[in-house]
């Protein structure tokens, strides 16, 4: 469904009121700001969504949750492929120059972390030696050999590269499916567990 609410969307409409009492003052600014939260992989309450909030230090981070009543507008990692950046780091420059190898690989992708939160905001939140985190769309596998090719060419960037490909059941990381371990972590709205196979964890025992 196009309008499931999906790991790493980012939503605006949570207002202060909303916060529970014992939230950090740089929380409830953030908020007060009109900042949005981004939605994070937990299980909450029915009529609600898991979200984080970001503060201005990368050790301001907030978990919480947001009444799905409340979104007012909903950005996804997709929508930020082509905005064009205010600013000339090398996150963004990764990102340029990754956008034709992406854009031809066949699968939807889309930026998060930092890099999507600026690109979606317009409030600085990336520095020089920012990572930039990417998202693959991958409902259907992405054999070992392929990841490794595709890791290969985004270790050619000027800054590290994050890759994550999200699967029907959860979310690895591109370098971890590209290595030599035999089973990798798959993590899901409940847990966190180590697969063989990230598009049939079903077939698996709980690790």
């Amino acid at each position: 469904m196009v309008n499931v609410l999906l790991a790493h969307d980012l939503l605006w409409g949570l207002t202060p009121a909303q916060l529970s009492a014992d939230t950090p003052a740089w929380a409830v600014e953030s908020i007060s700001l009109g900042q949005p939260v981004v939605i994070r992989r937990a299980m909450t309450t029915p009529g609600h969504v898991a979200v984080g909030v970001r503060g201005a230090s990368r050790e301001q981070r907030y978990a919480t949750s947001m009444p799905v009543a409340a979104i007012q507008r909903r950005v996804r990692p997709e929508d930020l492929c082509y905005v064009e950046p205010h600013r000339d780091l090398p996150a963004l420059q990764a990102l340029s120059h990754l956008r034709p190898l992406l854009d031809a690989s066949g699968w939807s992708w889309g930026v998060s972390g930092s890099a999507g939160f600026e690109l979606a905001s317009g409030i600085e939140a990336l520095h020089e030696r920012s990572d930039l985190d990417l998202i693959l769309r991958t409902p259907q596998p992405l054999d070992r050999l392929r990841a490794r090719d595709l890791l290969r060419q985004l270790d050619t960037s000027v800054c590290a590269v994050d890759m994550q490909l999200q699967t029907p059941f959860g979310a690895v990381a591109l370098r971890e499916w590209a290595g030599s371990a035999r089973r990798v972590l798959l993590k899901d709205d409940v847990q966190a567990r180590l697969v063989s196979d990230p598009w049939q964890p079903s077939l698996e025992q709980v690790a």
